[in-house]
């Protein structure tokens, strides 16, 4: 599907240089939700993908929430205009947004580009107004808020892809990004870290091998992903990079 307002025909040749990433802090996960015993510091990270008239952002930073829940999490945070500064743009150089999901350490800049177009997977949004907790009522419906809600699988720019990636949320995406030098695929939350996704295109690999059962489940989108031959991987959650193994 190419959404509506896609006007162009040949997707932009961007190079690795052109998708920059945006540090937006980091938070501290309790012991609780590790898995390991102890607490672990997260990064928080958005990234930057350039365009003839513009940026486009994925995810937007943390924004403040509850007492209790900044107790919790104990989060440092990066303004979403210092976070551009540091990239060498200001918010007026960002021209659409697209948030992996809505909770609230992934679309806390969204009220500062009030008017913007944000993409968003219609399922995600209703859920975001309808579940109670499910994020922070203002980081959604705030003055000036303008979504442009998808049904699935959308080309919004010239080889910029939104590729449903559910499961961490109903309504989670990720981003595809043709590059000259191989296409760049953003996924947000789909997967925790890098050894995640590794695990899972591993889980698949096994499977098509004919290794026998017990195997791990296979995210469902994950073949979708692979068919647009990822170059690389990038989290919103981990610094590291998934990257092929030459076959």
């Amino acid at each position: 599907m190419r959404y509506p307002g896609y006007l162009g025909t040949v997707a932009v040749m961007l190079s690795r240089d052109s998708v920059r990433r945006v540090d937006f802090g980091y938070f501290i996960r309790p012991a609780q939700e590790t898995g390991t015993g102890q607490p672990r510091v997260e990064p928080l990270v958005g990234y930057l993908v350039a365009q003839p008239d513009g940026w486009l952002l994925f995810d937007s930073g943390m924004g403040a929430g509850q007492a209790d829940l900044e107790a919790h999490y104990r989060p440092r945070r990066r303004e979403l205009g210092l976070a551009l500064r540091s990239c060498g743009l200001s918010l007026d150089d960002v021209r659409w947004v697209v948030n992996c999901h809505l909770h609230f350490d992934h679309c806390g800049g969204n009220p500062q580009l009030a008017g913007l177009p944000v993409y968003v997977q219609a399922a995600e949004l209703a859920d975001a107004r309808a579940v109670d907790s499910y994020t922070l009522p203002e980081l959604v419906d705030f003055p000036g808020a303008r979504y442009e809600e998808l049904p699935g699988e959308a080309e919004i720019l010239p080889g910029v892809w939104v590729i449903p990636t559910p499961g961490h949320t109903t309504g989670h995406q990720s981003l595809a990004v043709r590059c000259g030098d191989g296409t760049l695929i953003l996924a947000g939350q789909a997967h925790d870290s890098a050894t995640g996704f590794t695990a899972d295109q591993l889980a698949r690999r096994a499977q098509q091998d004919g290794a026998t059962a017990p195997l791990p489940a296979v995210s469902p989108w994950l073949d979708r992903l692979l068919e647009f031959d990822p170059a690389r991987v990038c989290f919103a959650h981990d610094l590291a990079v998934w990257e092929p193994v030459p076959s």
